[in-house]
């Protein structure tokens, strides 16, 4: 894809937010939520209706997004395991394409390797690098390695300060700044500039600023009440039990508090993607760049008497994407089931950039530039393959938890557990599992063959045992003498800052410089003589 100015390459903003369900924002159709940026975003972009996370987790959620493949598929099963340096991400091909690649925020890599194609960082990351959170299969009872409970949703409410503001605050921030630096003194490369966010993730915190946007009373309920554990699917039931639900008497109030929270946690984030939206505007960026808007999974906000992700119900994996494309000032909506794995080829083809044959061959996704054409009213539909992958093979399973969504029929397999089969027309709430009944025993094997040749569940089961052991072994032995982490360190150059000593000493050229817009160097009236030593 082209940009139709002349032929010049878009810059790219990717902005992402952690654990924000689609379900939860106005333009999808909540009417709580209180986005006005992100709303006059999306009046300026194109929607995708029907956008799924491909792991509702968020370090494999994120490897599914930059490599364009289903996480198992390179070796990555959970929010300890590591992203092989090896693995190409979609930066890599963005670099070799000319593109400045920048990254500020939360990316959840885990491994030494820490840029995976940025050229940049800006900020260090805010959960551990290493194998630290690596779940074990063999307990009979799962216990979260992270050490996540219900005291998220027991304690919610408003705060002064929280570790997350601090770290979104400085995210933000160092973005903006960076905007600025790219718009005076790189006009002439095109940038990719990532700003991931970890709001609304839990605890569910924020200050009195954004929580009294909203009244207590106005707060939905969940639309599904707590399920009887006992009633529950085999997954679910395991998570109920693995955050420790029963250590907490969950009330009415609790739930409501803590949806109250997460809502002003999105109007928080939509804050931050104003003043964003507004560098660009300041540095006469915004008709030179694409902007794109995301989360990595969802939440599940009480539904089911479930919290935070690791489901592949919907609250857990429909999630938001708006594309808005350089100079585009309508909005559209399309309906096509789409997900994360069909953004490495979208900004490749944005960008003018492509991969080798023999990488984009591994590449599960597909390019949504298509869907990105304006829709002329009476046109036919773009053809599209309307099916959706999903895995969930981190904490609280006990084998690989597979999904695969095509047209109406949601289809859940694991080889340990019972399918779940649900007809999201009927039954949008995935309250009547239609597996094992005769008048859907067609479609049903029509999906599970889909997962048969998509994925080899009890060979996957094998590798990701293996691979626990390992790294249960590994970090043991890391955290025995004198540890060295791999969290990335923001790396400051004091010297290049400001006015300094150099060829660019002068306070007049360096302030000139990054004065913006530029202005001429205003004529003097007297000539300096060329022996007098500069004043400046």
């Amino acid at each position: 894809m082209t940009d139709t100015r002349g032929g010049q390459r878009p810059n790219v903003l990717f902005l992402m937010a952690d654990q924000l369900t689609a379900l939860a924002l106005k333009i999808y159709g909540n009417g709580v939520c209180k986005t006005p940026n992100i709303d006059r975003l999306a009046a300026r972009s194109t929607q995708f209706r029907n956008m799924y996370c491909n792991f509702p987790l968020c370090a494999p959620s994120r490897v599914a997004l930059l490599t364009g493949q289903l996480p198992s598929k390179v070796g990555v099963y959970d929010n300890a395991t590591e992203f092989a340096a090896s693995t190409p991400t979609f930066l890599h091909f963005l670099k070799l394409a000319g593109y400045r690649t920048v990254l500020s925020g939360k990316m959840h890599f885990v491994g030494p390797e820490q840029q995976h194609g940025f050229d940049e960082r800006l900020t260090t990351d805010i959960y551990p690098t290493d194998f630290g959170w690596t779940p074990d299969w063999r307990q009979a009872i799962p216990i979260a390695p992270s050490g996540m409970n219900m005291r998220s949703v027991v304690e919610a409410g408003v705060c002064k300060r929280s570790m997350q503001l601090d770290f979104d605050d400085d995210v933000t921030n160092q973005a903006a700044q960076k905007i600025y630096d790219l718009g005076r003194l790189e006009r002439d490369r095109p940038f990719f500039l990532c700003v991931s966010l970890t709001h609304p993730h839990n605890p569910y915190v924020t200050t009195g600023e954004f929580y009294d946007l909203y009244r207590h009373e106005d707060i939905d309920m969940p639309a599904v009440d707590d399920l009887d554990p006992a009633t529950m699917d085999a997954h679910s039931r395991r998570l109920w039990y693995m955050f420790r639900r029963d250590e907490h008497k969950v009330t009415s109030e609790h739930i409501r508090t803590a949806r109250h929270a997460y809502y002003a946690m999105i109007s928080y984030v939509d804050a931050q993607v104003g003043r964003l939206l507004d560098a660009l505007e300041a540095m006469d960026l915004s008709e030179s760049t694409a902007i794109v808007f995301t989360s990595d999974h969802g939440d599940m906000l009480g539904e089911r008497g479930l919290w935070y992700k690791w489901v592949h119900y919907e609250s857990a994996v429909r999630i938001p994407l708006l594309i808005s494309l350089p100079g585009q000032t309508q909005g559209q909506s399309r309906e096509q089931l789409v997900s994360l794995v069909d953004l490495f080829p979208t900004i490749l083809d944005l960008c003018g950039a492509s991969a080798p044959a023999a990488q984009a061959a591994r590449v599960a996704g597909h390019t949504l530039a298509p869907l990105l054409a304006p829709q002329r009213a009476g046109a036919a539909q773009p053809a599209w393959d309307d099916v959706v992958f999903g895995e969930m093979n981190a904490e609280g399973a006990r084998s690989p938890r597979l999904m695969v969504r095509k047209g109406r029929w949601k289809y859940h397999f694991s080889h340990l557990d019972a399918p779940q089969l649900y007809d999201l027309e009927r039954d949008p709430r995935e309250l009547d599992n239609l597996a094992g009944r005769a008048e859907t025993a067609q479609v049903e094997a029509e999906l599970k063959q889909l997962v048969l040749a998509t994925w080899d569940p009890p060979r996957l089961h094998e590798d990701i045992q293996r691979s626990q052991l390992d790294r249960l072994l590994i970090q043991q032995c890391l955290l025995t003498g004198e540890y060295r982490p791999w969290d990335y360190q923001p790396h400051k150059d004091a010297a290049r800052q400001y006015v300094r000593s150099g060829p660019l000493s002068s306070p007049s050229v360096v302030k000139g410089k990054l004065r913006y817009p530029p202005v001429a160097p205003a004529p003097m009236d007297t000539p300096r003589p060329p022996d007098m030593t500069s004043l400046d």
